[in-house]
């Protein structure tokens, strides 16, 4: 059993702090080709996550600590949607639909929690989406 804590999260985060990309993954699924992917995902202000979907799979965002903002877009780049979640707001995740756009903002430091079907897929493989000025 691995247990999500205070200590597992403070470490993740202060490796997000070191990483080049301010972000961190700790993964419970044993390898990129299972069938179910579960990690933590610690980010740092600044990190953006580039809109991007899968085809094929849907994905889902829990906020365990800090706040995101996660917007859906339209084939065309436009906004559908737009959604903050963190805990103090009462928005505690976000579940996406497959093959829908998505993008994610690092508003203050967090620790996301997320789900996906496997295996891994690279997004550039899956499609990365030019969005339109708001």
């Amino acid at each position: 059993m691995k247990i999500i804590d205070n200590i597992l999260i403070d470490n993740l985060a202060e490796e997000a702090k070191k990483s080049p990309r301010l972000r961190m993954n700790y993964n419970f699924h044993q390898s990129l080709q299972d069938k179910c992917h579960r990690f933590l995902n610690a980010m740092e202000p600044g990190t953006i996550i580039p809109v991007h979907h899968h085809p094929t799979k849907e994905e889902t965002f829990v906020v365990l600590r800090g706040k995101v903002r996660v917007t859906t877009y339209n084939d065309n780049g436009e906004v559908l949607e737009s959604c903050v979640i963190s805990q103090e707001e009462g928005r505690y995740g976000v579940d996406i639909p497959k093959n829908v756009w998505h993008g994610v903002e690092c508003l203050e430091p967090s620790v996301l929690l997320e789900c996906k079907e496997g295996p891994f897929v690279e997004h550039e493989v899956d499609g990365i989406l030019e969005v339109k000025e708001q």
